[in-house]
């Protein structure tokens, strides 16, 4: 069954809300866990379990958006090969620099999901005739954090862990404004 544009647009916001409450609470979770000096395996602990519980719930609630979610999803298929490559590429490879420069990961995560959404916007628009505002919002807050995670890193009154946690906390602003805008959006 097609689902109409404001039906899918909801649905990307509750999946974009979602991703801002697991990040957010793993954020502030994982910055606890490094204060007492918990072990390293308790980060993955809380990672998976902020994603796990806040989806398992979201699923539960909203087991209909996913068919929303997959249907939007699929509009991509249509784009030329090289288009979809470079989208690809806009979200992979930055987080595949981790492995290369694994001190710069906070800015690297940012870009990605910074590059990822904004491509994705773009070749939405001119390959799909889909106007997806709530991902070009997530796209240009991430990006526009990276430069505030970057002054916090190397000013004087700060440190990395301070820009680690700006990072975390500014990509779940990014999702959640874009998951408000989507949800209020009315047409």
């Amino acid at each position: 069954m097609q689902r109409s544009p404001l039906e899918v647009r909801r649905a990307f916001g509750v999946l974009f809300i979602g991703v801002a409450i697991a990040v957010g609470s793993a954020s502030i979770l994982s910055e606890i866990a490094f204060e007492h000096k918990d072990p390293i395996f308790y980060y993955a602990i809380i990672w998976f379990g902020s994603f796990a519980i806040t989806f398992g719930i979201i699923i539960g609630k909203f087991r209909s958006m996913l068919s929303s979610i997959k249907g939007r999803m699929k509009n991509s298929v249509k784009w030329p090969s090289m288009v979809k490559a470079i989208n690809g590429l806009c979200w992979a490879a930055p987080f595949a620099a981790i492995g290369i420069a694994p001190h710069l990961y906070q800015y690297l995560i940012l870009l990605g999901i910074g590059l990822g959404n904004t491509s994705t916007f773009l070749f939405m628009r001119k390959y799909s005739s889909l106007v997806n505002i709530e991902q070009i919002i997530v796209g240009a807050i991430s990006l526009a954090a990276i430069p505030i995670a970057i002054l916090l890193d190397t000013s004087l009154i700060s440190n990395q862990t301070t820009a680690v946690i700006t990072s975390r906390i500014m990509i779940a602003v990014a999702y959640g404004a874009g998951g408000i805008f989507a949800l209020s959006k009315k047409s």
